[in-house]
């Protein structure tokens, strides 16, 4: 049912994550179209890594620990392994982890600057092609990342501490790491309210990010990012066939889409939440709407 609350309200596609459960490495997803085929995968192959505060637990609390374990792997990866006493990886994740090596792209969970640092000098090392989740503290090290080419996905609302990991955590992050030339794209909203994160893109605005560079950061930077077809997520012939007619602003509350289109085909806008809308909200009351009790029948 998640599907058609966002499909609905302007998403046309989404990046499937992959959580860890006992290891900093989380595994593998790739980027879907929304449009409702059975072959809907698009872009490139995504691995998904933790750093920092998220991956305390698989390292004893240590943070040394962390980059230890994430070098072994990647030694795994890189040659034969019958001298290691105790490998971390089956040969199938070694294959996996070896495929990522100058190719496709590795997301990397992690907020603190210091650890955003050595996750550009690591991805560097073992010819990664990186991409920064999180970012808490990403403005403190804008200039890195932009020198490095390192995109950046964030929410545009953190603004307070969760965590050790986000202590300089604050709205404009979206906008200093714009200004430093860094690509940025948005995320944070969750499954459940991932038709929010266009007015969270709003209040990125607010505070300081151009209105142009949010509306990107929704649209063709993700795209771009991810691997993509060329041109998917612009409006210019030849690019991908989807697009969102909205009611004004796509960045206001107070917006929505008046209909959406995805590989040329007009979707239906209907979900779950309208269809309860139809059934239970009675039309043309002789009181306002907080007067009104449902019928039990």
């Amino acid at each position: 049912t998640l599907v058609p609350v966002s499909r609905i309200e302007g998403f046309t596609w989404t990046l499937l994550g992959a959580s860890r459960s006992g290891s900093i490495v989380g595994g593998q997803g790739r980027s879907v179209s929304l449009d409702g085929a059975y072959d809907s995968f698009m872009g490139d192959r995504v691995l998904f890594i933790d750093i920092g505060a998220a991956a305390s637990a698989q390292s004893d609390g240590s943070r040394a620990g962390q980059w230890m374990l994430l070098d072994q792997a990647m030694t795994e990866s890189g040659e034969e392994v019958s001298w290691i006493p105790e490998p971390l990886l089956t040969p199938a994740g070694r294959e996996a982890l070896a495929s990522y090596r100058n190719s496709d792209t590795v997301v990397f969970n992690v907020n603190r600057a210091s650890d955003i640092l050595q996750v550009i000098a690591f991805t560097g090392e073992h010819g990664l092609n990186p991409v920064i989740s999180g970012a808490a503290e990403g403005w403190m090290v804008a200039q890195q990342l932009a020198e490095a080419g390192v995109p950046v996905l964030l929410d545009p609302l953190a603004n307070a501490p969760s965590n050790f990991d986000t202590l300089g955590a604050r709205l404009d992050n979206a906008a200093l790491l714009h200004e430093a030339g860094v690509t940025i794209a948005f995320s944070g909203m969750g499954s459940h309210q991932a038709r929010k994160l266009r007015q969270a893109a709003g209040n990125a605005v607010a505070n300081g990010l151009p209105w142009e560079a949010a509306l990107a950061a929704l649209t063709v930077n993700p795209a771009n990012i991810f691997g993509i077809e060329p041109g998917y997520g612009t409006i210019d012939p030849g690019s991908g066939a989807d697009i969102v007619i909205w009611s004004g602003d796509p960045l206001e509350v107070t917006t929505g889409a008046d209909q959406v289109i995805i590989n040329g085909r007009l979707v239906d806008m209907v979900s779950r939440q309208t269809l309860l809308l139809e059934r239970y909200m009675e039309q043309d009351p002789p009181l306002p709407r907080a007067y009104i009790v449902p019928d039990s029948d």
